[in-house]
């Protein structure tokens, strides 16, 4: 168990949080979540003891072990990478060492013999007899082949090490496993691995991750880092954010309730307290208006955009044929053609061959052979991957900027629309070369909501943007009544959006009705 005691953190005048109290208990996997900047990482390393916060303390019971997934790549370079996963279980290893030592000594002493004899004992208890082989499983089931165990981790490539560094933190089974983005740089096989490894795991877990599908498999509670403080939610990160926005209502609604009935209160008070006859009533009142809480909101970190894409015009029959579409070191006569209701999610090895096809789709490049015809009713609005086209050298403000795209000018009615998408009051007026990766994105979606399209194309949209935004803009594809085609690497936006999938690999095309999750069920464990 990992208790958290009155623990409070700020650096200067920036309070991350303060009295913190929480309970991390056996067979449980906890959460972190919050906002940029809000301080997931930093609580994950005053859990592990690298941060020392300004009050409280956090401690473990007696003879646990804590495991944590290092960070640093380069930080095992100098070892090999069977040693590297071993050193998980430092104690473990300090054993070896000492013993390997002691052996080879020439002259042998009986005080040798009774050290030796202690660490045997020791080495026993820790399960060192079987932890070079559960080292070596660790990373065969991570896709680290024998051939690897003696390279030095300094020779492995990037993607590698990350593997080798998480079957590190794995190693030894310990009492207390603490993970900040466990599947960054991971493929989708083994993320579904580690997912089915923690879910079996029976110690505690403590993840910091963007990744709302991960959660949402592997965690029993979400400990939300947000308002100064630190809240813990029984369930997984949809439960916390149906939980989350329900309470936000309810106290808006209270409030308003709240500040009405005072408004009436206030209004009888003025016109009756000089009346004798009605004194008693304008007391009473008095008392009641002194009771009535009115709950001061602290500024959540947490900001949530709003995204919904509406159109005018219905669409028809015809909506898109794709004909025999081939172009040259990307795909080989593709043919497929879009339906009502059709969301389709295009995978493929290389993003360069679903981008280059959304842009012959768009006009924007010429295919070698083959045929696009859109049917007349369509309206697309298209969402690229690379959006610098829009941006740079572009001296406009967001409003003047986003008045390109519409049909209205008026710049209350364009102000409204950036503050959708949390551009307010000052930021408005902005140069558009100058923002931000995800401020980019969130200008590009409020483009594409002005446009009114019913058919939309996305190309990888989550990229740059937070947790927050990610989520509204699942919830925006997801509620939206046209067609879509779109790219991603969101898990949970891929399973929640699609019902269909096509995949381009040179001149095989997969395409089936389906869902991700059931296409990963039918392919990835096949």
């Amino acid at each position: 168990m990992l208790q958290v005691n009155n623990v409070s953190l700020q650096y200067g005048s920036k309070k991350l949080f303060e009295d913190v109290n929480l309970k991390f208990t056996k067979g449980n996997c906890y959460g972190i979540i919050g906002a940029n900047g809000a301080g997931k990482s930093t609580f994950l390393k005053v859990l592990s003891g690298e941060i020392e916060p300004n009050r409280g303390d956090v401690t473990m019971d007696k003879d646990e072990r804590m495991s944590v997934l290092q960070q640093n790549q380069n930080a095992y370079d100098d070892q090999t990478v069977l040693r590297t996963v071993m050193l998980g279980h430092k104690r473990l290893v300090e054993i070896m060492d000492e013993k390997e030592a002691l052996y080879a000594k020439e002259n042998f002493s009986d005080e040798d013999g009774v050290r030796a004899s202690d660490l045997e004992s020791e080495f026993a208890e820790l399960g060192g007899w079987d932890a070079e082989t559960q080292a070596q499983m660790l990373l065969s089931a991570l896709d680290i082949s024998s051939e690897y165990y003696d390279t030095l981790m300094a020779d492995m490539d990037a993607k590698q090490k990350v593997k080798v560094l998480l079957a590190q933190a794995l190693f030894g089974d310990p009492d207390i496993l603490l993970l900040d983005e466990p599947t960054n740089n991971l493929d989708i096989k083994t993320t579904r691995w580690l997912e089915n490894y923690l879910m079996d795991f029976e110690n505690v877990i403590i993840i910091v991750s963007h990744n709302r599908h991960f959660l949402n498999k592997v965690c029993t509670n979400i400990c939300d880092v947000d308002f100064g403080k630190i809240s813990m939610f029984v369930g997984n990160y949809d439960f916390w954010y149906q939980t989350s926005q329900l309470m936000a209502r309810q106290m808006r609604d209270q409030n308003k309730k709240a500040e009405q009935r005072a408004k009436e209160l206030q209004e009888f008070i003025a016109r009756f307290s000089a009346n004798a006859s009605k004194s008693k009533q304008a007391t009473a009142r008095k008392k009641e208006l002194e009771k009535l809480t009115i709950n001061d909101f602290k500024p959540s970190l947490r900001k949530y955009p709003f995204i919904d894409f509406k159109f005018e015009r219905e669409i028809g029959n015809d909506i898109l044929y794709v004909e025999n579409l081939t172009k040259k070191g990307y795909f080989e006569n593709v043919s497929f053609s879009v339906q009502k209701g059709d969301k389709i999610l295009f995978l493929s090895e290389k993003s360069t061959v679903t981008t280059m096809l959304f842009e012959i789709l768009m006009g924007r490049e010429q295919p070698d052979s083959g045929s696009v015809r859109w049917g007349k009713t369509i309206n697309v609005s298209y969402f690229p991957q690379n959006n610098a086209e829009y941006f740079v050298g572009c001296n406009l403000t967001l409003v003047q900027w986003l008045s390109q795209f519409s049909k209205d000018h008026y710049e209350e009615y364009l102000r409204g629309w950036l503050g959708r998408m949390l551009f307010s009051g000052e930021e408005a007026l902005k140069e558009a070369k100058v923002l931000s990766g995800g401020e980019k994105v969130r200008c590009m979606l409020a483009k594409m909501m002005l446009e009114g399209g019913n058919f939309l194309i996305f190309d990888d949209p989550t990229n740059h943007l937070d947790l927050e935004s990610i989520t509204s803009l699942n919830n925006g594809m997801s509620a939206f009544k046209g067609c879509m085609l779109f790219t991603s690497h969101d898990q949970e936006l891929m399973n929640t959006v699609g019902n269909r999938i096509i995949q381009i690999e040179n001149t095989k095309v997969y395409d089936k009705n389906i869902t991700y999750d059931e296409y990963l069920d039918a392919t990835v464990e096949a």
